[in-house]
């Protein structure tokens, strides 16, 4: 293979969907994805809280592609490992599983990077395709479905740069956020998906946010390698990490992809009994 070629491997492929936008470069690929993910079991008893009427919502992006600085546009959506394999263990462990999207349009993913071998994250997409397909509509669900004697134990929000178009814009993932720390509700989610945390602050001069920590896709990586290897077609319009701690956020797991976790709150016995062994 000729150095040519080599630089080439990390160029961003174009989607033939749209105008100027790109999926990441076979480099990238080569370094992000993977055909098995290393699962390798879950904590809980299999079916441990079947049964009962308890649920969670997962809040999914409808958006596929996120504009650039450089104008060209990122095909992204929900990263599908990200997705799947956290609700593979609530699925597992015997919660119900809602999917929403902002107006109900379908969920987008980050296909390219299905673990086509993973039989565990094949399991769960083979059980949610048709939430996934014809999602609720968020707005429904906060009409009709989170009151005071709701059946949601916890909100889940996915990773994936789809995450950063939309939900951080919209109220009623505000009011979703508030309804859970009202009701001492789970908030869980991962990589890019605490964007969404920064709908709590619209319209507020502070976030009830502010002050807590939480582990999300670091900054460096996406103004830095992300962009260099051609899994980004250009510069982030915005970084997730900055835009946190002006809300006041503190980030737990700093500038590095370490896997790390944290868990901030959340005092609800039947809540926290049940989920945080998931």
């Amino acid at each position: 293979m000729t150095e040519n070629t080599r630089a080439n491997d990390r160029k961003p492929t174009p989607d033939p969907a749209e105008d100027n936008a790109f999926f990441p470069s076979p480099y990238s690929l080569s370094q992000y994805t993977a055909p098995t993910t290393d699962f390798d079991g879950i904590a809980t008893e299999p079916g441990a809280y079947g049964g009962g009427r308890w649920k969670v919502l997962t809040i999914a992006s409808e958006e596929r592609y996120l504009l650039m600085q450089n104008e060209t546009m990122f095909s992204t959506g929900n990263h599908p490992v990200e997705t799947l394999l956290p609700l593979h263990h609530i699925l597992q462990a015997g919660f119900e599983v809602e999917v929403a999207t902002l107006t109900g349009a379908p969920t987008k993913f980050e296909w390219w990077a299905f673990p086509k071998e993973d039989q565990a994250v094949i399991k769960t997409w083979d059980a949610l395709r048709t939430k996934f397909k014809s999602p609720k509509k968020l707005g429904d669900v906060i009409k009709d479905e989170l009151g005071d004697d709701s059946d949601y134990l916890a909100v889940f929000i996915p990773g994936g740069h789809g995450a950063m178009f939309g939900l951080r814009e919209s109220l009623d993932v505000q009011s979703v956020l508030d309804w859970a720390l009202a009701k001492d509700k789970l908030i869980i989610t991962l990589c890019h998906g605490p964007a969404a945390m920064l709908a709590a602050s619209i319209g507020r001069a502070s976030s009830p946010f502010a002050g807590y920590s939480m582990c999300a896709f670091p900054d460096a990586a996406d103004a830095g390698a992300n962009v260099d290897i051609g899994y980004l077609p250009g510069h982030m319009p915005w970084l997730l990490g900055a835009a946190l701690q002006d809300d006041g956020i503190t980030l737990a797991n700093g500038d590095e992809m370490t896997g790390a976790t944290t868990r901030d709150r959340g005092t609800c016995p039947r809540c926290v009994d049940t989920l945080s062994t998931g």
